[in-house]
């Protein structure tokens, strides 16, 4: 599934019927996942052999959003 419709999907939940500017939601979320992620990019208390622990909140961030990482993030 497309980001743009995971993102959709979370914050509509189970109700249809309202009324929204789906691209104006969407930016918004979209922005504040990017603030997110600088803000990890950014962390300086993470040293190099942390690399994992960043990608894993850049992954949660995702999910956040709704979205998964994927198969490479499936560690069961």
């Amino acid at each position: 599934m497309e980001l743009y419709q995971e993102i959709l999907l979370k914050l509509m939940g189970d109700n249809e019927n309202y009324q929204i500017d789906a691209t104006k939601i969407v930016e918004l979320e979209c922005y504040k996942a990017l603030r997110d992620i600088k803000a990890v990019i950014e962390d300086d208390s993470f040293e190099d052999a942390e690399c994992f622990y960043r990608i894993e909140e850049i992954v949660q961030i995702f999910e956040r959003l709704g979205s998964d990482g994927g198969s490479r993030h499936d560690f069961g």
